[in-house]
């Protein structure tokens, strides 16, 4: 899996990106990419959680969405991530 973590800050113009932006997470979803995401609960930023161990492909994914690149988003790590305990 690959987890990337995002940081808002309190720059409205994300917001008018947002309803486009779910519908391609959504998309992500159903390809079966995208194990899950959402904003972490202070609006501080986000967690999506790929299934993918190909940083590339993710990258490839989060380039096709301008949300991350709005102002007030910015992507602060793509990393491969180990599930040790449970399941997704």
């Amino acid at each position: 899996m690959i987890a990337v973590i995002t940081a808002f800050s309190d720059d409205p113009a994300r917001l008018e990106l947002r309803p486009r932006h779910r519908e391609l997470l959504q998309g992500l979803h159903e390809r079966g990419l995208l194990a899950a995401a959402g904003p972490f609960e202070d609006q501080s930023g986000a967690l999506l959680l790929f299934h993918s161990d190909d940083v590339d492909e993710v990258k490839a994914a989060l380039a096709e969405d301008p949300y991350y690149e709005a102002p007030g988003v910015r992507v602060v790590t793509i990393q491969p991530w180990t599930v040790v305990a449970g399941s997704l």
